[in-house]
């Protein structure tokens, strides 16, 4: 079968308003979920992180417990790629697992930037999810031109925010600056299971969506 890639953070910290590190990393679910789907359907996993450092995943979301001895046994995550070396001709589709990690390095990362650009040309499915969408960012240009501007989408909305108790802390809001950059937002119940796709993009809007999204990039690669 063919070979996806999962571009995960490198950061096991969000630097907050007040300048304070808040410890986080990519969410074990929206990982989790996306690996058993399409690993299950046939295809090979492979990890790239900024530097192909291993993707620090966030304490808040080992529960259960038997979930950290999984993450433990996977090798696509003991020995990551370097993003700044991956080649979109070698995979079929790309994914963004979320976390608030991806807000501090994939938001503004130019590799993770030329790499969706490269998908969203090539026609290949990209996927991302909760947090993970903030990858989206790097990709406007210093005019404000954005590739994905009028694109309908969905990520973690300003209400979870406020409601997992952030909001306040943090430098930006992922659904401000998605829709100050022109995207369609698309908020679903909050925590609830969201799932959009427009043309090449699915996007699921928290870690409650990974499955039904990872479901749909399945579907597409059939």
């Amino acid at each position: 079968m063919s070979k996806i890639l999962f571009v995960m953070t490198g950061s096991d910290r969000l630097t907050l308003a007040d300048g304070t590190p808040h410890p986080t990393g990519y969410w074990a679910e929206e990982f989790l979920a996306p690996y058993r789907a399409l690993t299950g359907a046939g295809h090979e996993v492979v990890v790239a992180t900024p530097g192909g450092v291993v993707p620090p995943v966030d304490r808040a979301s080992l529960d259960p417990e038997p979930v950290e001895a999984e993450l433990a046994s996977i090798a696509a995550l003991k020995d990551p790629a370097r993003l700044e070396d991956v080649r979109l001709a070698d995979y079929a589709a790309v994914y963004y697992p979320g976390g608030h990690g991806p807000m501090e390095d994939l938001a503004v990362s130019r590799p993770s930037a030329e790499l969706i650009r490269a998908t969203l040309a090539a026609g290949k499915p990209l996927a991302v999810v909760c947090h993970g969408v903030a990858a989206l960012l790097a990709t406007a240009d210093e005019n404000g031109a954005w590739p994905f501007a009028g694109y309908r989408l969905t990520a973690f909305s300003n209400v979870e925010e406020r409601a997992a108790g952030l909001a306040d802390k943090l430098p930006w809001l992922l659904e401000d600056r998605l829709a100050a950059l022109g995207a369609d937002f698309s908020a679903g119940e909050a925590w609830a299971s969201h799932v959009v796709v427009d043309r090449t993009l699915f996007s699921g809007q928290n870690p409650g969506s990974s499955a039904e999204l990872a479901e749909k990039v399945v579907a597409a690669l059939r």
